[in-house]
Order: C-alpha cells, then sequence, then structure tokens
C-alpha cells in the first residue's frame, strides 16, 4: 500500500525508502559579473543570485523563491550569461554581464565600475558596480537589484582609491581616501545545490594607483582581486563574479571582466525526462538528479 508519501510493501518483507516527490525543480539561476573599469576603475558587480533551494538563501537578503513546477514535454529554455568586458582606457566603464535565465526565472547581470577619469559611477545590474576613485566629489556605486544582489561601493574625491562591486550577500566596500585603500568586493553565498558546497555571487575589489596604495581584494564566490597593474584581473568562469579594478601602470588601463554565469537545477530523479540540450552536466544525488548548465541550452518536462 502506500502511506505518507512512501512506498510500504507488506508485513514481513522489506520497505522502500523511495518518497513519492512532487514534480518540482529547485533552481540557481546566476548571471554574469559585470566587468570593471579602466584606470582605477572600480570592482564590477556580481552577476544576480536567485535561488529556490531548500534551506538556502537568494541574493540580496530576499526571501527564498519557490520551485519551479515544469510542464510534461514542455522545453524550457537554459539561458547562461556571459561575464561583462572590462573598460578599456581611461574614460571607459565596464560592461555590465549578461543574464542568466531558467523558464520564466531571469537573473539581472552584474553591473559595469566606474572609471578613473570620467564617468566615475559604477552602474546598477544584478549587484552595482563600484565607483571609481575621482578628482571631483564622492562617486556612488551602481544599485543592485532587490532579492538578487547589493550596491557596490562609493569612491571619494581624490584619485586613489575605488569602491568594489557589490556581492550577492553583501553592499561593495566604499574607498577610503584618506588611507588610499580601495573597497573589497562584496561576498556572494554558498550553495551545496550539487552536494559539495560552493560560494558564488562575488564582488570585484577596486583597482588603484601604483605607489604606497592598496587595492581590494575580491569577495568571496568568485569576484576578482583589484591591483595596480594596467591590466585588471578577470572573474572566474561560470561563478557569476565581478572583475577586479586595474591600475595605471601604462595605457591603455583594462578593467578585469566579469565571470560568466551559471544555471543549476535539482529534480527527482523519478520525475527526470532525461530529455536537455547543451550539454548539462550530470549527477545523482539521493533521490535528485542535478544538472549544471556552463552554457546555455534547455531542459525538457
Amino acid at each position: 500500500m502506500t502511506g505518507f508519501g512512501y512506498n510500504v510493501l507488506g508485513f514481513g518483507s522489506s520497505a522502500s525508502t523511495a518518497p513519492v516527490l512532487d514534480y518540482t525543480v529547485q533552481y540557481l539561476v546566476i548571471a554574469g559579473g559585470g566587468g570593471a573599469g579602466g584606470d582605477r576603475g572600480g570592482g564590477g558587480g556580481a552577476g544576480g543570485y536567485r535561488s529556490s533551494v531548500e534551506g538556502e538563501s537568494t541574493g540580496g537578503g530576499g526571501t527564498l523563491e519557490s520551485a519551479f513546477t515544469p510542464s510534461v514535454s514542455t522545453a524550457y529554455t537554459v539561458t547562461v550569461g556571459a561575464g561583462g568586458a572590462g573598460g578599456v582606457g581611461s574614460t571607459a566603464r565596464g560592461s555590465n554581464g549578461a543574464n542568466s535565465v531558467f523558464a520564466t526565472i531571469t537573473s539581472t547581470g552584474g553591473g559595469g565600475s566606474g572609471a578613473g577619469t570620467t564617468n566615475f559611477t559604477g552602474l546598477a545590474g544584478g549587484s552595482g558596480g563600484g565607483a571609481a576613485g575621482n578628482s571631483g566629489g564622492t562617486a556612488a556605486g551602481g544599485a543592485g537589484t532587490a532579492n538578487q544582489g547589493y550596491a557596490g561601493g562609493t569612491a571619494p574625491a581624490g584619485a586613489n582609491a575605488s569602491g568594489a562591486g557589490g556581492g550577492a550577500s553583501e553592499v561593495g566596500g566604499n574607498g577610503n581616501g584618506g588611507t588610499g585603500v580601495s573597497g573589497n568586493g562584496g561576498d556572494g553565498i554558498a550553495s551545496s545545490i550539487t552536494d559539495s558546497s560552493v560560494a558564488r555571487g562575488g564582488g570585484g575589489g577596486g583597482g588603484n594607483h601604483v605607489g604606497g596604495y592598496t587595492p581590494g581584494t575580491g569577495g568571496a564566490g568568485g569576484g576578482a582581486n583589484g591591483n595596480q597593474l594596467a591590466t585588471g584581473v578577470s572573474a572566474a568562469s561560470n561563478l557569476g563574479g565581478g572583475g577586479g579594478g586595474c591600475g595605471n601602470a601604462g595605457p591603455p588601463s583594462t578593467g578585469g571582466a566579469g565571470g560568466s554565469g551559471v544555471v543549476i537545477l535539482k529534480l527527482p530523479t523519478s520525475h527526470y525526462s532525461g530529455t536537455t540540450t547543451g550539454s548539462p552536466s550530470e549527477s545523482t544525488v539521493g533521490y535528485y538528479t542535478i544538472l549544471v548548465y556552463n552554457s546555455s541550452g534547455s531542459y525538457t518536462g
């Protein structure tokens, strides 16, 4: 007989412990991270972080999202957003990362950071890009997106400290004009959806001027470190981290690129159709199948 959602065999025989699970898909949808601006640019913002994984957190301090209920034989698009390019030259902001999508769930690409001569402010995104240090007034970091990520850090007047990119779990650090220390990237969020804890969605660290100043470090979860060299550090692939700000050690200075995003699906193996495109990696954890998309494709219910 069947009772309380479990299959139970008759008295005196072995009982199956496999539960009867509803056909819902838990997901982690992370967009591409933002690129960093040129010439002492701020750090790029992390890609938007949206999660429905039971017992975990979604980005921006929001409420955990509801699992997705697929329709049988319906194909659902999976788009993995690319990271944004770094800005080239002293006036070029970093580019925003690209959105990631699963079915009706869209995560917003991370915001590009400000540049060190003009265009100081960071751009809005899933998490916002950091501002660049400048000779005018205080410059603002870009805004984050509700339930996806946090804002980028600010930069003071004066060209020797920049703000960092926001992360999925915290605001990017502000540049400190008094000490010449740039902000550290906001941290991402650790998820065990694949049965191993991995942090994703960290903001990039702010770049800095050479000569006694200190660049920022990248946030946990793929945020790249800022530095003082002409070419900024690019974020790792498939973690949605922001690019690291560069220095001005020689023209043309180029900010680090943001990292690409990822889409991860967790669904009951008993309902798994086995029909996908895009070559996701596939594993089994308990009663669930885990699909990891590092590039775009689809899943058919």
